[in-house]
């Protein structure tokens, strides 16, 4: 058994946010209480913070707050091919330290995951760490846009969604058979929307970042383009769609237009997400910052990035994704044009959104702690994103004005234009089915 005592218990799925008590037992939440005698006599009974014959832990969270373990739905752990990036083990351990209990990862690895044999490798791997690991599967084969995977195949074999992430599907009459096929295996497609014919440079926006640089970079055209082809798509055949780490004012606007479109279908199915990156910096960290502020889609204007906060604000964005991309050194260093894209995510997304929505009071706690947990729990119908009582014991613990270093990370890489800055919200613990799965030093 565990008592979290003292602690605001913040739970948006079912409403809840007090200050209250809450016990675990077998790995699920048994109960919820403001019982402050029961709970005083529990942790009476127990004579240390750990009694052995009472097998009881207590765990004051005074000052803290207690929710739904963290659900990220766009992560890159590298493996297998790229493991000098990021390997399963560590990028396990970085979601953990930064509060995610469940990840989704994204199967652009080498292989892809576009097969039975490196889809069981992923979920048996992940099943050896202390997070709930899934996987999506690709769309196409070899990413390479000409022909669909088997998609019933890998969805039976354990697959929870289908993404060609970091490569685009151009062919419009492909992308429409794909999600007549997810709508048939009632799973979401997730997509990343930049036309690479309209991009001279990517990861770096076309504007003063790319006149500062002397490059052509990356138009808003790009994205906006393939937004409103897909939205399109998902409209007509009501396909789960996510729009994938939206960056523009003008791609907010019709993720807005299209979900109004859906609800007077009767239909739920566009969902979108929105980078702490994306809600945090604009194209002038690149200027500061260079390859550690490259990414796709790039950084924009500050309109952008205050559309990104808007659209998170009324739900038009209903999720918060960090699209961790980890990179080595070597890596970063390269010239602007040459170096790839990304930046890690997991272990400050917490703060920056505690940081620049929550006390920049642009956003409520509540509304913050949905957006990382219980939302993108039900799109991809995880048993995650909640307290409910019988639920699994997924629980993160943190201090909300506690400050930070960033710095000394978990993951294997450290691309990350947020190194040396301070910020506020610290993970104290983070647990996984009942079981402390990491707790800070501090």
């Amino acid at each position: 058994m565990i008592v979290i005592k003292n602690g605001i218990v913040t739970d948006p799925a079912n409403g809840i946010q007090k200050q209250a008590s809450l016990i675990i037992k077998d790995g699920k939440i048994e109960k919820i209480t403001d019982d402050i005698k029961g709970i005083e006599k529990i942790t009476s009974d127990t004579v240390t913070e750990k009694d052995n014959d009472n097998e009881c832990t207590i765990i004051d969270a005074a000052g803290c707050i207690v929710a739904p373990g963290f659900v990220d739905v766009h992560v890159h752990f590298r493996d297998p091919g790229f493991t000098y990036k990021e390997d399963i083990e560590t990028g396990a351990k970085a979601a953990l330290k930064g509060g995610f209990t469940s990840v989704v990862l994204m199967a652009n690895t080498k292989p892809a995951v576009d097969n039975i044999d490196t889809l069981t490798y992923v979920i048996e791997k992940g099943r050896k760490t202390k997070l709930k690991v899934y996987t999506c599967a690709t769309v196409t084969k070899g990413m390479a846009g000409k022909e669909l995977t088997d998609m019933s195949a890998l969805l039976e074999k354990g697959a929870v969604g289908f993404t060609d992430d970091g490569i685009p599907i151009m062919d419009a009459a492909l992308m429409e058979c794909a999600m007549k096929t997810v709508v048939a295996l009632d799973v979401p497609i997730s997509l990343h929307e930049e036309n690479p014919a309209l991009i001279t440079n990517n990861g770096v926006n076309h504007g003063r970042a790319s006149e500062y640089f002397g490059i052509g970079g990356s138009p808003r055209e790009a994205e906006i383009s393939l937004i409103e082809r897909d939205l399109e798509i998902a409209l007509r055949t009501g396909a789960t769609l996510n729009i994938q780490h939206i960056s523009t004012k003008e791609g907010v606007a019709l993720v807005r237009q299209a979900k109004q479109r859906a609800a007077e279908l009767g239909m739920n199915n566009i969902h979108a997400e929105a980078t702490p990156h994306h809600f945090s910096l604009t194209e002038e960290a690149v200027l500061r910052h260079g390859t550690l502020a490259k990414m796709n889609p790039p950084l924009r204007e500050e309109a952008d990035r205050q559309a990104v906060i808007e659209g998170l604000k009324d739900g038009t964005i209903d999720l918060i994704a960090t699209d961790h991309a980890p990179h080595s050194e070597e890596e970063k260093k390269r010239v602007l044009t040459e170096a790839p894209s990304g930046i890690i995510g997991l272990e400050t997304a917490l703060p920056l959104g505690i940081t620049n929505l929550v006390d920049a009071e642009q956003f409520p706690m509540d509304l913050l702690i949905d957006r990382m947990s219980a939302a993108p729990a039900r799109m991809y119908k995880l048993p995650a994103g909640t307290l409910s009582v019988g639920a699994a014991a997924d629980i993160v613990i943190f201090d909300a004005k506690a400050s930070q270093t960033v710095g000394e990370f978990a993951s294997k890489s450290s691309n990350s234009p947020f190194t040396g800055q301070n910020l506020n919200g610290v993970v104290k613990y983070t647990i996984v089915d009942g079981v402390v799965a990491y707790q800070s030093e501090s």
